[in-house]
């Protein structure tokens, strides 16, 4: 039987739609959480730009950067729909879910840890909730999904000296709302009864 030759960008492509893109739909629809603040639209979202990447996947080069690639094309979907809208961006509260939270319970781990780590993870979601919108975007980037400065300075094409200090202006501001909710936070060294 004769060896039929698949071409290297089909390979490309297909490796692309069977577990590169899956791969980051979590890491999409947590971005699309921080600049909507809706679960609805962020999961349309991230199924527009699954259909977008989809669409245009000759485009992309097999050296190209996957990830900051979709981060870019969602947040354009997003731009492009807030100048839609007349009003401007509406807010929605974050409804905070546990069964969305990364959690994984150990039986042999202190209740009280947990509780306090559990208030710890509220207080920080909370206060990235506080942010501007270029400040959210520039923390869950970069310390959630990780993106080099370089991939955030393209995803939100601007320069990456404009990156280094809106994420420097973003992690004092949050340092700021984290240090003021602390001061009603148990600590887990404080025992739950006060002899």
């Amino acid at each position: 039987m004769p060896y039929i030759s698949v071409p290297e960008n089909e390979v490309f492509y297909r490796t692309m739609e069977d577990t590169t893109l899956p791969s980051y739909m979590d890491g999409l629809y947590a971005y699309a959480m921080v600049l909507s603040r809706n679960p609805a639209m962020a999961a349309d979202l991230v199924q527009e730009t699954y259909l977008r990447a989809l669409k245009a996947k000759e485009n992309l080069r097999p050296d190209s950067n996957l990830k900051s690639w979709l981060f870019t094309i969602l947040r354009n979907i997003w731009l492009n729909q807030l100048r839609h809208e007349r009003a401007g961006p509406k807010l929605a509260e974050l409804d905070s879910d546990p069964n969305l939270a990364d959690v994984s319970i150990a039986t042999s781990e202190d209740p009280h840890d947990l509780y306090v780590r559990n208030v710890q993870r509220e207080q920080v979601r909370a206060a990235i909730q506080q942010l501007p919108v270029e400040s959210r975007e520039i923390v869950i980037l970069r310390e959630y999904e990780e993106l080099s400065y370089s991939e955030i300075a393209n995803v939100l094409q601007c320069p990456i000296g404009t990156v280094m200090s809106r994420l420097a202006r973003a992690r004092s501001r949050l340092g700021d709302l984290l240090s003021i909710s602390r001061e009603t936070l148990p600590t887990e060294n404080e025992g739950t009864v006060n002899q």
